[in-house]
């Protein structure tokens, strides 16, 4: 009985998604990555696939995407954008904001899955704001303030830099979650918790 509940709260298609998104996130940062104004913290565009990870995930398969891909970067892999990897991108400028990932794709799927079955391109947008770029910054900002001995007051005016890009990557991870959504009914997060109460997840 107890392995019988695993399976349903873990089914193999939750999994291969899990590691889809993973893949994702690490393919996005194979154009590199942009430092402007002489930032510590560079652009990439690796918050987009963490954006989209919580909008079709929803809350815990978002995160633990993005937990796997840090857990593969803190191993080594050079999978963050640029090519970077190993333990050293854990106490840069940057560490914040790749910790900041996980619980920001975590609320990003939880606000989505809050609209139901059919969210809505603005919803959408709102969700990826508040946990791609608010969540993300609330823990991005302080620890780079932290590390580069920076004023927390400079720090935040300076990540104003980020703050256009983001929100072009938040409308564009809506439009995509939206599209995948209509074609794609199991990809609205409280559709799938649905078929998994249901016993119809896969």
């Amino acid at each position: 009985m107890k392995d019988a509940g695993r399976q349903r709260r873990f089914p193999t298609g939750d999994l291969a998604r899990v590691a889809v998104f993973a893949a994702l996130i690490a393919v996005l940062g194979l154009p590199g990555s942009l430092n402007v104004f002489g930032n510590a913290v560079p652009i990439t565009l690796q918050t987009l696939g963490v954006m989209l990870a919580g909008a079709i995930l929803g809350t815990w398969r978002a995160a633990l995407a993005v937990t796997v891909l840090l857990v593969l970067v803190a191993a080594g892999l050079p999978l963050l954008s640029g090519g970077r990897g190993g333990l050293g991108v854990f106490a840069g400028p940057s560490a914040g904001y790749l910790i900041g990932w996980i619980p920001g794709a975590a609320v990003t799927g939880w606000l989505v899955e809050r609209a139901g079955r059919s969210p809505g391109i603005v919803h959408l947008v709102v969700a990826c704001l508040v946990g791609g770029v608010g969540v993300v910054y609330l823990f991005g900002v302080p620890v780079q303030a932290l590390v580069t001995g920076v004023p927390l007051g400079a720090t935040l005016w300076a990540a104003a830099v980020f703050l256009p890009g983001d929100l072009i990557k938040a409308v564009v991870a809506s439009v995509v979650a939206r599209g995948t959504q209509r074609a794609y009914p199991d990809a609205v997060p409280a559709v799938h918790h649905e078929r998994l109460r249901t016993g119809g997840g896969r």
